[in-house]
């Protein structure tokens, strides 16, 4: 795990010296993002990047998930806090272009807890969570992608087809795909 706190320090000590022992004030949100990811406790198929380390209100999740229909593949999804946070949920959106019936091709996700049922008392491991049990178990009965979820509701060996067809890097229907298997 990343030690945020050993960068928060860093960071602290870089602002007082640059402003003379000054410290400039966090907002509520950063306060509670660097509570979430502190607390944050990831499966072996999660991990974490940020890209700037002083930034911990834009980072990425990366899912690797070892079962099901996604198994071996490798998922990006960027996470952007915002300032009303958390009051009002992260904006959450897949890198990876996936051929899933609760992600549409521009990466946006269909997960309730990121929309109606979000409440403040949620954090960033229950998004964490979330989006990994989506890889686990599709829903077909809220989709973003219809083609997919009707496809996952008629035949479900064709949806294993599509989705290890487009895993690999090649077309489903119309529509290209990017490798992103772990090699």
């Amino acid at each position: 795990m990343i030690k945020l706190f050993s960068l928060k320090q860093q960071k602290k000590e870089g602002e007082q010296s640059a402003r003379g022992g000054q410290q400039k004030k966090a907002s509520a949100a950063q306060l509670r993002i660097q509570k979430d990811i502190n607390e944050l406790n990831l499966p072996k198929t999660c991990a974490t990047e940020f890209p700037d380390p002083d930034d911990l209100l834009n980072f990425k999740l990366i899912i690797c998930p070892d079962e099901g229909f996604y198994r071996d593949g490798r998922f990006i999804f960027n996470f952007r806090v915002g300032s009303n946070y958390p009051h009002e949920p992260p904006k959450v959106k897949c890198a990876t272009q996936v051929y899933h019936p609760n992600i549409d091709l521009e990466g946006n996700v269909c997960l309730n807890i990121l929309r109606e049922d979000w409440n403040p008392v949620l954090t960033i491991s229950s998004i964490v969570y979330g989006l990994q049990f989506l890889f686990l178990e599709p829903n077909p009965e809220d989709p973003l992608n219809k083609e997919a979820a009707d496809v996952l509701q008629c035949n479900r060996r064709q949806f294993e087809v599509n989705v290890k067809k487009a895993m690999r890097g090649g077309y489903v229907g119309e529509t290209y795909f990017e490798c992103c298997l772990i090699k």
